[in-house]
């Protein structure tokens, strides 16, 4: 599939990131210099232009954006394979109405690219399921997806 360039999300992704799902985070590691990955499930596109997620507020992935806020994004959905590409930026230290330290981070879309392969597409998105007590996953979910979502 040939790359396609756009600086913001199609409304196809921008409805993908209405809810939890996975995600690969690229940082670049504060120490080494070197590029980091992270996995993520707590993101949501606040428009068409801005995302945010939440992680830890302990994480690595903070020290990482403090050094260096070019961050990308990637997205497996809509038959495709996507990179987010934008600067970062943490907004708060801790979201407000979950129990656990979690910080919220936010993106600034300036690119989002296809960047399948040749010839073809995705036949099934990435799953995964909690390992923890299923309803305890689910209360915390919708707290940290609402705080998101609820943010200035």
């Amino acid at each position: 599939m040939a790359e396609t360039v756009s600086q913001t999300l199609s409304e196809d992704l921008f409805k993908l990131l209405q809810k939890e799902r996975f995600v690969t985070l690229g940082t670049v590691d504060h120490e080494s210099g070197a590029p980091s990955l992270s996995s993520l499930s707590w993101t949501f596109a606040v428009s068409a232009d801005t995302i945010r997620f939440a992680v830890d507020n302990r994480s690595r992935i903070l020290a990482n954006i403090a050094k260096e806020p070019q961050v990308v994004l990637h997205l497996i959905g809509a038959g495709s394979s996507f990179a987010i590409n934008g600067r970062a930026v943490v907004k708060t230290d801790r979201l407000e109405g979950v129990p656990l330290k979690l910080a919220m981070v936010e993106i600034k879309i300036e690119a989002v690219r296809d960047i399948m392969f040749y010839g073809s597409r995705i036949s099934a998105e990435p799953q995964y399921e909690k390992t923890y007590d299923k309803n305890a996953a689910a209360k915390l979910d919708n707290q940290v997806m609402t705080a998101l979502k609820d943010a200035n």
